[in-house]
């Protein structure tokens, strides 16, 4: 079984945690274990905790890394087959509840779930609507497409895709499926096709690329887990311990730019000589503006061209 992917920001992503022999890290988003790879080969001691939702990335990586998962009774390597919203409970289940020393994030959808026709992520291939993440899970993309109402379908279209026509979309499901369920992803694609103007469909790339982008983020909670799971990390995090985090669409970046807007920054009353301890920043920003990828990653790599990296450090 293979996971094929090819890691962003792999080296920069990394690197920034600055990973130290014996610590405690956390990779939030496993996926094929790229990041995982390349941490482990910089350490002589030390646990990487692997969590991932997708059951198929757990199977594939208890394949590709028995090596380190068996090593002995203390392995280098631990599997979490869960969201990283649970990260402060699984860690404690697992025997670490005082902190770790550094955790990052790879969001969004991994290559091999794109092209797993049959997961229904993709609008370039045809499947039943499903987009789940967490094959366990019941909501599914059939059942927002099938059941939520034309507001909700409008809402959802414009705030997790900002998509200038999410009304015209909603409005032409809700008259298909009066018809018919809308079971496949090429069902839904000919009808978002049939909701957008002529003009519009003639640029800004594949016309569904944006509501199937809405449709997943909203099936999997993704904006409301990476806060949790955010705010999580930077409370588990020991002193001089790093976060990074790549984010792929806007929505995401202004997340984790908020939250280590908030954990870095003070105001400070006027005429107070100094900060109290109460009032001190939690965190210290690595870089202020994200770091993205290098021409020759933009070249070999097309996933890199949206991707942003931030890293931040607890004080």
């Amino acid at each position: 079984m293979k996971f094929k992917h090819t890691s962003v920001l792999l080296h920069e992503t990394i690197d920034n945690l600055k990973p130290k022999d014996g610590g405690l890290y956390v990779d939030a988003t496993f996926g094929g274990g790229g990041h995982a790879k390349y941490l482990l080969s910089k350490l002589n001691t030390g646990t990487l905790i692997g969590f991932d939702q997708d059951e198929y990335a757990i199977k594939a990586a208890k394949l590709n890394f028995t090596d380190l998962l068996q090593e002995d009774s203390n392995p280098r390597l631990q599997l979490v087959h869960d969201n990283f919203s649970h990260l402060e409970q699984d860690l404690v289940k697992l025997g670490y509840p005082d902190g770790i020393d550094g955790i990052y994030y790879d969001l969004g959808v991994s290559s091999p779930q794109f092209d797993q026709a049959e997961r229904g992520f993709s609008y370039r291939y045809n499947a039943r609507l499903d987009m789940r993440m967490d094959q366990s899970k019941e909501l599914d993309a059939y059942q927002l497409v099938n059941q939520s109402s034309q507001r909700d379908l409008a809402n959802i279209l414009y705030k997790y895709g900002d998509e200038k026509f999410s009304r015209q979309i909603a409005h032409r499901i809700v008259e298909k499926r009066r018809e018919k369920p809308i079971e496949t992803t090429f069902e839904l694609v000919d009808i978002i096709k049939e909701a957008i103007p002529a003009y519009a469909r003639r640029t800004g790339g594949h016309p569904a690329k944006k509501s199937f982008q809405a449709l997943r983020v909203a099936v999997n909670h993704e904006l409301e887990v990476l806060q949790t799971s955010l705010e999580e990390a930077v409370k588990l995090l020991r002193p001089k311990g790093r976060i990074s985090v790549i984010t792929f669409q806007s929505d995401e970046d202004k997340i984790v730019k908020k939250i280590f807007k908030k954990y870095s920054e003070v105001e400070v009353p006027r005429g107070m000589p100094m900060i109290p301890d109460g009032m001190k920043p939690t965190l210290r920003l690595v870089n202020r503006k994200p770091i993205t990828a290098s021409a020759l990653e933009l070249e070999n790599n097309n996933r890199s061209h949206s991707a942003k990296l931030r890293v931040a450090e607890k004080i």
